[in-house]
């Protein structure tokens, strides 16, 4: 009864307490600055001045990228260079590299924002952004408030002393300056991620102000240690009331404590847990810490912090463990660009992505190579993903001319500092990456540098392991480099994981980058060949995915490598989706190239057959069925055309045109056998191909089927969600496809299909997977390739309905109807 009590008082509490109730004191208001931005691409004398006439600029909405709009061009940021990561000795002309998008340059962006009831004397104004590309320099009243360099890191700044003195009409102004050759990829430019306004009470807790860790983890006990960081409250006597509380909103714990606060020490609150929901991709259980802070009688500040309980793990010859029992990774590398939406960060499309990627099976997500958007990290959380966060791709020794070398020595502590405290209370977030193949690895001190930022991890965050992406794998094993860190992770380089294994005292070896297998969507190339580098008059890659450049390798080898040592800790694919630049291997002048090819997943986020591959072995609650190549080769009837099937089955029979051509089973005869089922002389005739898979006692468990198809008859589009929030942000992904009479995919249309979108939406990019496509994203129309596209419509902020209409001259008109649903109800 008197637990009930407590917990009643506690929730009546909370309900008084919680920021912006009206029924309550609000000690904190947060929103976006996210409409009404003024952009000019170009220098600006004065951009700054609040006495500027920006009437003329653009006007747009932030997250914004600028560059994403093209138009794509080969002159864009030309590199004359060396990858030596990829082990070149001499430069050559790269073309695509940073996507032929002209992201270079300068560009400003004004807004005014209001403080109403603003008082500079006890009230504390912040500016947080999640990311601006990139060397910001934020002005505010005319007068420079901070700066910051790196355009992937998040950063804030206290503007309370810029601020009018009655809160309102507050001009801001950012200029943002990209320098040639500052990447090796396409960055994005200008403001691509949120801007936030923050008001507080002169004492409060700071940006990323908690730190939760749950030092012991069980079934049936959590205890939840909560450090929370006070602003201007040294001296003074301090009252934390803090209530855990369970999905449902049910308090699950509660603690108040009081003590006086010194030396910038933080505020210690510890609790336990009863019979915790822990948190793990299967299961991803959330809880909420929120908490009320009282000095010397008086409410100065309400804050609520999102956790996970569970226990993160490395041991010896045993390798990850989450919650005490051994995982490997199935997990994928991801840049931060969103394929047709460029680095404008975009909740709707992050999820989308993300949905494909479990039901590929995929586990975990390392952020290549620098910091994420705080709102993957977020779903992440709610996905059920564990991330490897990682910061830079170089350090002190150059990769790029403008890299980020040149401010490593005065930012990568603060850099570093963000980026841990930003997602340290994250649940998904099991380990920190320092960096990625970087040149220092293979320098004298190289060890000291290494050390130096993982002292910093360990200091801010004691809780996770820390890795780096090492790809000099001889320099790394003789110079103390990989020894030192807590988890050794190899770039490729599978044919040496035991001679590592061997040699580090760690005892285990990470999958940090995997495969760079290399494919086009659709594309079949002839004679199925495995090899490496291979190049073809058309600039395409065979989706027979037997084909991978230089450094790597075929996702077979991984594979074996997790299943056959217990002391290897899985892997991540290079990479999950393709993204714009780095055309390997058409990255030496082989315009029009501008687009990875290494995804298993393309930029229109169509899956590739590699996707099945995957699925095939990660993705155990589902069987995998897949048949390649289509079946639609008028030029090759009676030549010989090898039939893979991708499936968890054991075995399967192949029928073309009800003849049987024999079954196949997984053996360990070779790697591709023991992951593929393989036919490798067929015969093509046009037809019906039929595959039937058969369980482990031989019976039959599945079948599908594929056919040649007909000539186009119409637009199909299938919308991936039926119904999306009438948020204004939300987006409709919408797949579309070339069909004959019969409903087949027409694998080889290449058709213009134009799109009319209207009702409560509108249209917002398009693409086709194609690397070599230079048709814009943004204007509604565009090529199919090889049969398909995808077209992204973006709600309006009114429930209702967009219609999409598809046209295509000589076939039949698409249409297709998404509802809006007002945001409050879904």
């Amino acid at each position: 009864m008197m637990r009930l009590l407590r917990t009643t008082y506690f929730l009546f509490l909370l309900f008084l307490l919680v920021p912006g109730n009206s029924h309550g004191q609000s000690t904190r208001q947060s929103f976006l600055l996210e409409k009404n931005w003024r952009f000019f691409q170009g220098e600006v004398v004065h951009g700054e001045s609040v006495a500027l006439d920006d009437n003329t600029w653009k006007n747009v909405t932030v997250p914004h990228d600028w560059a994403i709009f093209g138009p794509f061009d080969r002159s864009h940021d030309l590199q004359d260079v060396a990858v030596t990561q990829n082990g070149e000795k001499k430069a050559t002309v790269k073309t695509g590299r940073t996507g032929g998008l002209p992201y270079v340059g300068v560009g400003w962006y004004r807004t005014k924002f209001d403080i109403p009831q603003f008082n500079p004397v006890n009230k504390r104004v912040v500016l947080k952004f999640d990311g601006a590309m990139s060397e910001a320099r934020v002005y505010v009243n005319g007068k420079e408030a901070c700066f910051w360099p790196y355009g992937y890191n998040a950063f804030h700044c206290d503007v309370t002393e810029f601020l009018h003195q009655d809160g309102m009409n507050n001009t801001v102004a950012v200029r943002l300056e990209n320098k040639a050759q500052s990447s090796r990829w396409y960055p994005g430019a200008g403001l691509y991620r949120n801007v936030h306004v923050i008001v507080t009470e002169k004492i409060h807790v700071p940006v990323w102000g908690t730190y939760i860790t749950t030092p012991f983890v069980s079934d049936s006990l959590a205890s939840v240690k909560l450090e929370t960081s006070l602003k201007n409250a040294d001296g003074k006597l301090v009252r934390m009331v803090t209530a855990i509380l369970d999905a449902t909103g049910q308090v699950v714990a509660q603690k108040e404590n009081q003590q006086k606060l010194n030396y910038g020490k933080p505020f210690v609150q510890n609790l336990e847990v009863i019979n915790p929901a822990l948190w793990s991709p299967e299961h991803p259980n959330l809880y909420r810490a929120s908490t009320q802070v009282f000095v010397e009688g008086k409410l100065t500040d309400s804050f609520e912090t999102r956790f996970g309980i569970r226990e993160v793990r490395i041991i010896a010859d045993r390798g990850f463990m989450l919650n005490g029992k051994v995982r490997k990774f199935q997990g994928v590398c991801n840049h931060h660009d969103l394929g047709p939406l460029g680095a404008a960060i975009n909740v709707s499309a992050l999820r989308y992505q993300l949905e494909l990627l479990k039901d590929m099976g995929c586990d975990a997500i390392r952020t290549a190579h620098n910091m994420p958007a705080p709102e993957l990290v977020a779903l992440c959380d709610e996905l059920g993903f564990m991330l490897m966060i990682e910061p830079f791709d170089e350090w002190d020794i150059a990769k790029c001319k403008n890299g980020y070398h040149r401010f490593f020595a005065d930012w990568a502590e603060r850099d570093m500092v963000n980026m841990i405290r930003h997602f340290r209370n994250n649940p998904s977030v099991v380990m920190w990456s320092i960096g990625n193949e970087v040149p220092t690895q293979c320098s004298a001190e190289g060890y000291k540098v290494a050390s130096f930022l993982q002292d910093i991890c360990h200091r801010e965050d004691p809780s996770r392991p820390v890795t780096c992406g090492m790809d000099q794998v001889s320099c790394v094993l003789e110079n103390g480099f990989a020894s030192l860190l807590d988890v050794p992770g190899l770039n490729y380089r599978a044919h040496r994981y035991e001679e590592a294994y061997a040699k580090l005292p760690q005892n285990l070896v990470l999958g940090s980058e995997t495969a760079s297998t290399v494919s086009s969507r659709g594309v079949y190339k002839f004679p199925v060949l495995k090899k490496g580098d291979m190049l073809y008059s058309d600039h395409q890659s065979s989706s027979y995915d037997m084909e991978y450049c230089s450094w790597s390798n075929l996702p077979d080898e991984d594979f074996a490598l997790a299943e056959d040592h217990h002391w290897t800790m899985g892997q991540f694919v290079w990479t999950g989706f393709d993204y714009l630049g780095e055309p390997s291997p058409y990255d030496t002048d082989a315009w029009p190239n501008h687009s990875s090819m290494f995804g298993i997943i393309d930029l229109a986020s169509i899956p590739k057959d590699r996707y099945y591959l995957y699925r095939s072995l990660w993705n155990k609650n589902v069987h995998t069925l897949h048949i390649i190549p289509h079946w639609t080769w008028p030029e090759r009837v009676g030549k010989e055309t090898p039939v893979f099937v991708y499936t968890d089955y054991p075995s399967a029979e192949l029928f073309i045109n009800g003849k049987s051509q024999g079954i196949q089973r997984k053996s360990k005869a070779s790697l591709q056998e023991r992951y593929r089922l393989m036919w490798m002389n067929t015969v093509y005739e046009p037809g019906e191909v039929k595959v039937v898979a058969y369980d482990e006692s031989g019976k039959p468990a599945a079948e599908k089927i594929i056919r040649t198809a007909g000539r186009a008859f119409r637009i199909e589009m299938d919308a991936v969600h039926d119904s999306i929030s009438a948020d204004g942000r939300a987006l409709a992904y919408i797949r579309v496809k070339a069909v004959d009479k019969e409903g087949n995919l027409c694998p080889r249309a290449a058709e213009l299909v134009q799109f009319d979108v209207v009702g409560d939406g509108t249209f917002k990019a398009l693409a086709n997977g194609d690397p070599t496509n230079l048709e814009a994203f943004h204007k509604p129309q565009m090529h199919l390739f090889n049969g398909q596209l995808t077209l992204i419509v973006q709600a309006g902020e009114k429930s209702g309905r967009i219609q999409i209409k598809a046209k295509c001259k000589g076939l039949k008109e698409g249409v297709l109807n998404v509802q809006t649903v007002n945001s409050k109800t879904f």
